[in-house]
């Protein structure tokens, strides 16, 4: 069957893409990063950067910033595969909502652990991660460990979230002391985030069903 076309995620896509190629096509990758990204220390007042993005709204100005084309080519592919099934269940409005609160809750995570971080945290990674864990709730094969459905549902959601978390410290720990840095911690935010939301926004879209 055919599915209905996915505007939400076509703009996010596209919106993020665009973003890029203004990045590559000035240059400017490195001083966006730091204009628009996500800075633990200017959300804590350690550092002021007084021409930039105020600092309230980077959570959501750094999900549109990649560091390099494969960057941004996992993350669209990642986005564009979950988040078109997504929004089938959820609506375009349920998707931006789930994208948008995942973005934040990445940089929350992210803060958490390195609220004096001086470094920029950009791409679509942690709102992302909030889209597949929707993904995985509506799309998933649940396994009936219990016949009561509300436990049922919880057990699922731990498993869900156990298992991405475990992924993600396995992929920290392997690309520990190398070049290529991974936010671990801003990708379980995401992560849990939308297992959170995923539910409670299905019921927001069918409440007068």
């Amino acid at each position: 069957m055919k599915m209905p076309p996915a505007k939400a995620t076509v703009a996010l896509v596209g919106l993020s893409c665009a973003v890029y190629l203004i990045e590559a096509g000035t240059g400017a990758t490195e001083t966006l990063a730091m204009l628009a990204g996500f800075i633990p220390a200017r959300l804590s007042g350690a550092m002021v950067l007084p021409q930039a993005v105020p600092a309230f709204l980077t959570p959501l100005t750094s999900a549109f910033l990649h560091g390099g084309l494969l960057h941004l080519a996992f993350n669209m592919l990642l986005l564009g595969y979950c988040g078109r099934a997504v929004e089938q269940v959820l609506g375009s409005f349920g998707l931006v909502a789930l994208y948008v609160v995942g973005a934040i809750a990445a940089a929350a995570a992210h803060y958490a652990i390195g609220p004096a971080s001086p470094v920029p945290l950009i791409g679509a990674s942690g709102a992302a991660s909030a889209v597949i864990a929707a993904y995985a709730i509506f799309y998933g094969e649940r396994k009936p460990l219990t016949k009561h459905p509300g436990l049922a549902r919880a057990l699922n959601i731990l498993w869900l979230a156990a298992g991405w978390i475990g992924v993600q410290l396995l992929v920290g720990i392997a690309t520990a002391g190398g070049d290529m840095v991974i936010a671990v911690a801003a990708h379980i935010g995401g992560f849990v985030a939308g297992l959170a939301l995923a539910q409670p926004l299905l019921r927001w879209r069918y409440r007068k069903a």
